[in-house]
């Protein structure tokens, strides 16, 4: 290594000459040397080069033909190792070529363009680092128009720089939706591509650069209709894709209808091309995750979509990857493929959980599919964890068919491997998990039993404890699929496991998905009288407490409906009846329920009433004395001349209850 470091040396010594002519032959005896060379390249880095080379960029006095060659060796050090790109970021290299991009001279602009190219496209290079002045933009804009090579590299710069919904506004401020669109139709192939890759980026789920690309024309025609010329089977691969994907965002965004002839017959069936065995792995991959998209949100294309190609078939084969080895010549490919071959699985999932997010049919030849259910058990286990996390969305999708939870999933046992992703998973796993886990909950599913024997009550105890509201959506969502007809062991466990205290604050939580499933459970909980009257005797004080609290808050319709049903429920029981009458201020809300401008609440009121007076039942007389003396026979008597038929049947039928 000495001596290499050593007759590295010399390159670095002459960049210190006197004679600007020995050093300029200096920079480009050295440019001839790290050419493919990464050892060169590392050597010159520790030995100092890279301050040197920036120094005499900078200079004014340097000559312009010196500047533009250190442009070029630094661009071509940055091609070697990550590690290579972070000496250069440590000595400042970014802010010092775009102070380049000032001078007059193109080729010299050129050269910085394709230096900061080669920087930003590194991974370990911030993108903040583009937009840290705002006047940079705005140049790299003024750029656009000097040559192919400023478009090319201005366009890469800005694909890979754009990461999310900030910078997708700055660029789209600064105008770069006007100042690329005609370079959709640049002569030169590299132009085109770069400008199109721009664009999938800036529209990729933003709406207002996908509702402004629509209506963008070039040379008279309309940027929708650029893209589906550069789909066609004849144009190389990557544009065909990057151009499926513009047309994607625009379709996800609103812009462009789910029934437009450029999404049902160019777009979705070039993507399900890209899914085909002939692409390569990073084509599969990509083609099937964007199509999983674009199809995410609509039965229609999900629908034709199943039907295209085979598809459904043609996606088992990512799960046999690598197919066919002979087909492999290359041998840095089939390594490459083998490290990869976890993307192809995950990208399968995504794509068969939107294929089967809404219809039955296509869920069962999902499940028919060769070893799918063995396939999704073996995902939930798997180490990557966007693997697991497709898996379970895959699980969540056909979990939805009533069918298959009590078949497949039954079969499988597929409850097993997920009660140990809830274990412990990151939140965006716990979330469709969970999700899942609710399904296989509902009262027809067969796994409820065993998942309930695995501990599964305090396991979503705790998620209604969560900071994260999803996840406190599920747990309770998932307790009351559980409560559901159940049995009073059940019922009690729950109870147990959520504390009184949890209760109420899951009633007071500010949103209101969580109030009505935890008001759903209450109402599950309180069903069947024995159940009722059991629930009543140990927990009655606080539920009456949480009943009272709700019917006085501030809560929308549906919320005192489900409240009021529950009254109902407990005026059902034969022994938490009581709990109703003797409670003046309950009883006068039920009263001011009756009349009140909501026949929903009104019904709901009325249910609580007709329950409390049943003639059948012990003490009824006496009820329907303290409510004779309340003034509620004379509001059924209004009630049952009421327009609304429900009403005017529910109050005749409370008032038979007096005469008999």
């Amino acid at each position: 290594l000495q001596e290499v470091t050593a007759s590295s040396r010399h390159y670095v010594d002459r960049l210190f000459d006197l004679d600007p002519q020995k050093v300029l032959q200096g920079v480009i005896d050295m440019k001839n040397a790290v050419i493919g060379n990464n050892k060169q390249k590392a050597n010159l880095i520790v030995l100092g080069a890279v301050p040197r080379l920036l120094y005499l960029l900078q200079q004014e006095t340097s000559s312009t033909e010196l500047r533009t060659e250190c442009a070029v060796v630094l661009g071509s050090l940055a091609m070697g190792t990550e590690n290579n790109v972070k000496s250069l970021l440590d000595c400042h290299i970014i802010p010092a070529l775009l102070q380049g991009l000032l001078s007059p001279d193109l080729k010299f602009i050129e050269a910085c363009l394709r230096c900061l190219r080669t920087i930003f496209i590194s991974p370990v290079t911030p993108e903040d680092l583009l937009y840290t002045d705002a006047t940079v933009i705005s140049h790299l804009m003024a750029l656009l128009s000097r040559s192919r090579y400023t478009q090319e590299y201005i366009c890469q710069i800005f694909s890979h720089c754009c990461k999310g919904p900030d910078h997708q506004t700055i660029l789209f401020n600064y105008g770069a939706v006007q100042n690329i669109a005609h370079l959709l139709v640049s002569t030169s192939y590299k132009v085109r591509m770069q400008a199109l890759k721009c664009f999938s980026v800036l529209a990729f789920e933003n709406p207002q650069v996908s509702m402004t690309l629509v209506n963008v024309s070039v040379d008279g025609e309309l940027l929708p209709q650029i893209f589906v010329k550069m789909l066609q089977r004849d144009k190389p691969i990557e544009m065909q894709l990057t151009s499926a994907k513009c047309l994607t965002s625009m379709c996800r965004a609103g812009a462009i209808r789910t029934d437009d002839s450029c999404i049902v017959l160019k777009t979705l069936p070039c993507l399900v091309r890209m899914c085909s065995k002939e692409r390569l792995l990073e084509e599969r991959v990509e083609g099937a995750e964007t199509l999983a998209y674009l199809i995410e949100t609509d039965v229609e294309l999900q629908r034709i979509a199943s039907i295209t190609d085979h598809l459904i078939v043609m996606l088992a084969d990512y799960f046999k990857y690598p197919s066919s080895v002979s087909a492999i010549t290359d041998i840095k490919r089939l390594d490459h493929d083998l490290k990869h071959a976890h993307e192809l699985r995950q990208a399968a999932f995504k794509l068969y959980a939107s294929l089967g997010a809404n219809d039955e049919d296509i869920r069962k030849k999902i499940i028919e599919t060769e070893n799918m259910m063995d396939r999704i058990v073996n995902g939930l286990s798997e180490s990557s964890i966007k693997v697991r996390l497709a898996a379970v969305r895959c699980l969540h999708s056909l979990s939805r068919s009533v069918q298959q939870l009590r078949t497949s999933f039954q079969d499988h046992a597929v409850w097993k491997p997920l009660m140990k992703v809830l274990q412990n998973a990151p939140n965006e796993i716990l979330v469709v998990a969970s999700s899942t886990l609710c399904n296989l909950l509902l009262e027809f599913s067969p796994s409820k039993e065993p998942i309930l024997e695995s501990g599964a009550i305090e396991l979503l105890c705790s998620l209604t404890q969560s900071e994260n509201l999803a996840l406190r959506v599920n747990g309770i969502w998932a307790l009351m699929n559980m409560a559901f007809q159940a049995e009073q062991k059940i019922k009690s466990d729950i109870l147990r496991g959520l504390s009184t205290e949890q209760l109420f604050q899951l009633l007071s939580d500010s949103d209101v998905n969580v109030l009505m499933k935890t008001l759903g459970l209450l109402r599950n909980l309180l069903s069947t009288r024995p159940h009722i009257d059991h629930i009543m005797s140990t927990h009655g004080k606080q539920i009456m407490q949480a009943v009272t609290l709700i019917l006085e808050g501030e809560h929308n319709i549906e919320v005192k409906e489900q409240t009021l049903c529950i009254l109902a429920n407990i005026a059902d029981g034969t022994t938490a009846k009581e709990l109703i009458m003797t409670n003046d201020d309950i009883l006068q809300k039920i009263k001011y329920y009756m009349s009140h401008s909501n026949a929903k609440l009104q019904l709901a009121a009325m249910f609580c009433i007709s329950n409390l007076i049943w003639n059948e039942e012990e003490g009824s007389q006496e009820r329907q004395d303290k409510l004779r003396d309340m003034g509620i026979v004379d509001i059924l008597h209004k009630l049952s001349q009421s327009p609304d038929p429900n009403l005017c049947d529910k109050a005749k039928t409370a008032l038979q209850q007096y005469l008999a």
